[in-house]
Formats: structure tokens, sequence, C-alpha cells
């Protein structure tokens, strides 16, 4: 009698059209992946509109052209350049994460990780702070007083470091560490990393010395 040989379970080849599950899972893989509650909402939201997009017509195939028609249909609703790049860098997140999970194949993944975002032509909208200005604006609290010192540590925090609002509030005065001769804010997540330096050097004498300020109040406990 022959032997029968146990058959090869022949694997399922990657999806070229996923579907709601499946992008649904790739979102959950892409969100898990970030650290940040910041980046996990942008992300969220531009994924979410994506599939919108994407399923509101049927059969499509989840590849480099379907990415660059999605291109051309943000920059047709008159997006700014950093909306759409944001747009797209969440669209290269979620066909990695899909390749990862073996619902696309790595052919498919790739080509949609060369799709180019959109350059960055004119100027800023919005009230931006000159460096003169922002030097204004730290000079105005009284660092003699308790309450210009307070005025001072935050703004200090908030233009020095580009902290944002909340990360300012959550903020606890052990961060605040001397690090090779200078005053630096400590295993700092966000953005998906992690700033385990994130320091005024980088933003020019005036701002490094407003941050050295702080760190002097702090080793004699005036604050």
């Amino acid at each position: 009698m022959r032997k029968q040989h146990p058959r090869k379970k022949r694997r399922t080849p990657p999806k070229t059209v996923l579907r709601l599950p499946d992008l649904d899972q790739g979102k959950s893989a892409v969100l898990n992946s970030l650290t940040s509650a910041d980046a996990q909402r942008g992300y969220r939201h531009a994924i979410d509109e994506f599939v919108e997009w994407y399923c509101s017509e049927p059969r499509l195939s989840f590849n480099r052209t379907i990415v660059l028609r999605y291109r051309i249909h943000l920059e047709a609703r008159k997006l700014a350049p950093g909306t759409i790049n944001l747009r797209l860098g969440a669209v290269r997140r979620l066909a990695y994460k899909a390749s990862d999970c073996g619902l696309l194949s790595a052919d498919l993944a790739a080509g949609i990780r060369r799709v180019k975002g959109v350059k960055k032509i004119g100027v800023r909208l919005g009230n931006w702070l000159l460096p003169d200005q922002a030097m204004a604006l730290l000079e105005a609290p009284d660092p003699e007083t308790m309450k210009g010192k307070r005025d001072l540590t935050l703004l200090a925090i908030l233009v020095a470091c580009g902290l944002r609002r909340h990360e300012a509030v959550e903020l606890n005065v052990l961060d605040l560490q001397q690090r090779e001769g200078h005053w630096a804010i400590v295993d700092l997540i966000g953005k998906a990393l992690t700033y385990s330096d994130h320091s005024g050097a980088g933003l020019g004498e005036e701002f490094g010395g407003r941050l050295a300020a702080l760190g002097r109040c702090l080793e004699r406990e005036d604050i």
C-alpha cells in the first residue's frame, strides 16, 4: 500500500481588493502602533475619510493607482498641502500594516508607499510670531513676582520647547532635568516618538537661556 503523504495547505494569496473588515483590521494595526493620543486621533480621522471614499466605489483594487486617484480627490477639495500629505501618510501606513497582517501583497504596499505627497508652495496662513515678537512675549512677565515666574515658566515651555497646551499641563517638574550641560524635558512621548531630549538649545541662545533660567529657579526651589 502506498503511503499517503499529507497534503500541504495552500497559502491564501494576499488580497487586492480590501473589504470593510480588512480595512478595520488594518486601521486597528495602525492605531496600535502609535503611542500619542494626538497621532491616533489624526490617523483615525484620516483613515476613516479614506475608507469612506474607497468604499463609495465597489470593487476598487487597493494599489498605487487608487491612492493617486485619492490624492487627486483631495486636491479637488482645495485642501492645504499639509493636510493632503497627512491624509496620504495615513494611507501609506494603512497599506504597510495591511501587508504585515497578510491582507495585502508586499508589492502593492510598496507601490502605495511610493506615492509622493503634494509640494508645499506659498506661505502659511494665520498669525505666526516672529523671533523678536516671541522674545517680547517671554519678556512680558515680571520674574520678581510669583505670578510672573509662573507665566514665564509656561511661556518658556510652550514657546521654547514647542509643547502643545495639554502636554504642558500634564508635565511634571521631575521631567525637567539637566543633561550634558543644558536643561531638557526628558521622556516626553508624543507624535509617535519619544523625545528623550527636548530642549530649547536648538531654538537659539535666547530660548535656551530661558529654559536654563527656569532650571535655575527649580534648583533654588523658587517655583
